[in-house]
């Protein structure tokens, strides 16, 4: 979708961290911008500032722990700004422990929100987009995604369930004038799971890698721009790795403790009182 300017997007999360940013960089591209997520406080402010930048906007709040929530978030936002151009599934829930410690209720609570909530309002978006003739859905997936580390391993699996995801809406809508993609940032400096494990004292390496906030709403608008599959950006060469993992995915099970990722997992578990 090459045209961006006077378009509607719906940015989930959005109340603050990644998706504010996300946010932002869309406005700044002239887009009318809708901002989700469970805080009405923050995201009337967030609103605001979107607002000041020249472009219609509306805080629609949701929880989409609450999946009968997606469908009137869809009505607010198309009542107060017309039809959604592109949406961002941003929203997202992290958790790190030991496997057998999670409740049945935080299990199904992160399927919920992280993988079933970005299909419904996918599902529900998409006839429109393709009516129109245009469109774009970009879902927001992690490193982890595509390799899953020790204890993540709930939040590994939906993450990984986002990337299965936009590879079939692409095969499906190949030659369709809708565009999907997804999103794969490594540790984020400064914003969500990653800023509290390093508030905790625990961080990552060279090897590893940080990104930005604003590299990855960078990475959104090219995708939507370019219609790019997948981008992965983690501020460290992991593609190479990451190909590996599809060619000898034992050999790099084997590798991935060098790494140190399985240790600062680890860590992060014990400090939260999640290891066994």
């Amino acid at each position: 979708m090459k045209i961006l300017q006077g378009r509607t997007a719906l940015v989930t999360g959005a109340s603050g961290g990644l998706g504010t940013h996300i946010a932002r960089r869309l406005a700044r591209e002239g887009m009318n911008v809708a901002v989700s997520g469970r805080r009405e406080d923050a995201l009337t402010k967030v609103a605001a500032e979107l607002g000041a930048l020249g472009v219609k906007t509306v805080a629609a709040p949701a929880d989409l722990a609450d999946l009968s929530a997606t469908d009137s978030l869809i009505d607010t936002v198309e009542a107060a700004l017309g039809p959604v151009d592109v949406l961002v599934n941003n929203a997202g829930v992290e958790a790190i422990g030991a496997f057998t410690t999670y409740t049945r209720d935080e299990l199904t609570s992160m399927v919920d929100v992280n993988l079933t909530a970005p299909l419904l309002l996918t599902h529900r978006l998409t006839p429109g987009m393709l009516e129109r003739g245009r469109g774009h859905v970009v879902f927001i997936s992690s490193v982890a995604g595509k390799v899953g580390p020790a204890f993540n391993e709930p939040y590994a699996a939906t993450k990984a369930g986002l990337v299965g995801l936009t590879q079939s809406l692409r095969a499906e809508y190949l030659k369709a004038p809708v565009g999907f993609s997804v999103v794969c940032p490594g540790f984020i400096a400064s914003d969500g799971m990653y800023a509290r494990m390093v508030d905790g004292g625990h961080s990552s390496n060279r090897m590893m890698g940080e990104t930005t906030t604003e590299k990855i709403a960078d990475a959104v608008v090219r995708a939507i721009r370019e219609d790019k599959a997948e981008i992965v950006e983690s501020g460290a060469p992991l593609r190479p790795m990451l190909a590996l993992a599809q060619l000898a995915p034992g050999l790099v099970e084997r590798l991935a403790p060098r790494f140190g990722v399985t240790e600062l997992f680890r860590g992060v578990a014990a400090d939260r009182g999640r290891l066994e």
